[in-house]
């Protein structure tokens, strides 16, 4: 990770309150500061020590942000995504990095979150401005063990990510357009039975 992103702040601490409101101005100021990060995201735990059972936390996300692809194997941990606002592609990868599934999150349509096991290998790209996550993951924290990061994966903030990421936004397009075609010839193919029926009745 370059120095500037090292003095950069990573997260917000959490509230110090008992009950703490999860309001608009929080999310509006955390959206903020992601867009004036270098890693274009910022994270607000509401958690309150990385010793706890449960960790709960806000992730702002603007597109080009590079998560890098992981699964939490040491301790096992499982993790639950609702996307609050924006738009976000879950992928998920085989052991030997090559795309196993896409999914595409978003508020307000039938797939608005996701649940994740321990035992897989993904990332999150964001694909509008101001996307914003609520996660619950498993505790305790320990930076050094938290993410199984596979061998095929650049590190965040190494020459190989930015390309990395563009390779994978490609391919996620090029998959896109290609189930999108494939929809559009199925159906020009089930109107032409349809029509052929109706003629021949």
């Amino acid at each position: 990770m370059s120095e500037e992103k090292n003095t950069h702040p990573l997260s917000v601490a959490a509230p110090e309150t008992d009950v703490t409101p999860l309001t608009l101005t929080m999310a509006g100021e955390l959206l903020g500061m992601s867009r004036e990060s270098p890693r274009k995201r910022m994270l607000q735990c509401i958690h309150k020590s990385e010793g706890d059972a449960v960790h709960k936390m806000f992730n702002a996300l603007q597109p080009g942000t590079y998560v890098t692809p992981h699964r939490h194997m040491n301790p096992a941990k499982s993790e639950t995504v609702l996307v609050i606002s924006g738009s976000m592609l879950f992928v998920e990868f085989t052991d030997d990095g090559a795309i196993k599934e896409h999914i595409l999150i978003q508020p307000g349509t039938e797939i608005f979150g996701i649940d994740v096991a321990p035992n897989v290998y993904h990332t999150f790209v964001a694909l509008k401005p101001d996307t914003l996550i609520f996660e619950v993951k498993d505790g305790p924290y320990q930076e050094e063990s938290d993410k199984d990061i596979p061998e095929w994966a650049p590190r965040e903030g190494s020459p190989e990510a930015e390309p990395y990421l563009l390779g994978l936004l490609k391919e996620l397009a090029e998959r896109t357009n290609a189930a999108a075609a494939e929809a559009q010839a199925a159906k020009a193919e089930a109107d032409g039975e349809a029509n052929g029926e109706g003629s021949e009745a």
